[in-house]
């Protein structure tokens, strides 16, 4: 086969839940973001293609990974992705856990329980945040927090999509023990409408998803550059919009999803807030500092 972006969705950057590379970011790191976003788009589309066969998928994304080292020049987005990396000194260590985590979607369709699900999300959407952490040079100090927010993004998408996942590619994200304790099935994800007892069980994991993203509130103002501090500012405020409408919405058979307007006033409120806590973080940062320092 060719380059594998002829088997991308057509989704770009701009298509996602939550923002990529926005005009909050500096310039000069939106090219790299990018670079990575189109690597790791074209493989998540690989991943989730709906009639190539599991060998095929697994055999594209052995393909980019070797592209990522330099073993081939098959496919454009490998390249470029290598090429930025070596330009800016960076491990392609994030792009490979991410390798990992598609041929996990290809292999793995079920989940055991929560701590199962977030060994997966540390492959498949902690190493995105950890990329732009590291393109901005920030310190790894802020990582646990970033781990925190992706995980929770991952998992929002995944409730988002739980019906989608299991009608087109038998695919469940639901761990099966949150499924036995509401006293559901996996073969209700793929109603019209939710069973009451599915119902329970993916409000409950939206409570847990809460809870998780809480974790990462701290996290905008903590990143030094100002301007990636406000897109993640605007990313938790928009993660914990979506985790109410999930914690009250059936998935099945409801919009979960943020309508523009709702996207437009959460980006100016979670600019706002972003700036009053980098503020107020300053400010508690000089009132501690000894006079005359």
């Amino acid at each position: 086969m060719s380059d594998a972006s002829v088997l991308r969705s057509g989704k770009g950057h701009r298509d996602e839940n939550f923002p990529v590379a926005s005009f909050l970011i500096q310039p000069r790191h939106r090219g790299p973001i990018l670079a990575f976003y189109n690597f790791v788009r074209t493989a998540d589309d690989i991943a989730d293609h709906a009639t190539l066969p599991a060998d095929e998928k697994l055999r594209l994304l052995d393909r980019l990974e070797t592209g990522l080292n330099g073993a081939n020049t098959d496919d454009a987005v490998a390249v470029r992705l290598r090429a930025v990396l070596a330009e800016r000194g960076l491990s392609p260590k994030h792009a490979q856990d991410l390798i990992a985590a598609f041929k996990l979607d290809v292999t793995k369709l079920r989940y055991r329980d929560w701590d199962d699900l977030i060994s997966y999300c540390a492959l498949s959407a902690m190493p995105v945040g950890r990329f732009v952490c590291d393109v901005h040079g920030e310190s790894r100090s802020v990582w646990p927090a970033n781990d925190a927010l992706c995980a929770a993004l991952q998992i929002i998408n995944h409730l988002q999509d739980c019906k989608d996942d299991y009608r087109h590619l038998d695919r469940v994200y639901v761990p099966q023990d949150a499924l036995a304790a509401s006293g559901a099935s996996v073969e209700q994800l793929g109603a019209a409408r939710a069973a009451p007892a599915l119902l329970d069980c993916l409000h409950r994991l939206a409570e847990r998803t809460e809870r998780l993203l809480g974790d990462s509130d701290g996290f905008a103002a903590a990143i030094a550059d100002t301007r990636l501090g406000l897109e993640v500012a605007v990313i938790n405020t928009l993660a914990h919009r979506l985790t109410r409408l999930l914690k009250v919405r059936d998935p099945l058979s409801e919009r979960v999803h943020l309508a523009l307007p709702a996207v437009a006033s959460g980006t100016l409120f979670g600019v706002l807030r972003g700036a009053a806590q980098r503020c107020g973080r300053r400010f508690q940062s000089a009132a501690q500092k000894p006079r005359g320092a």
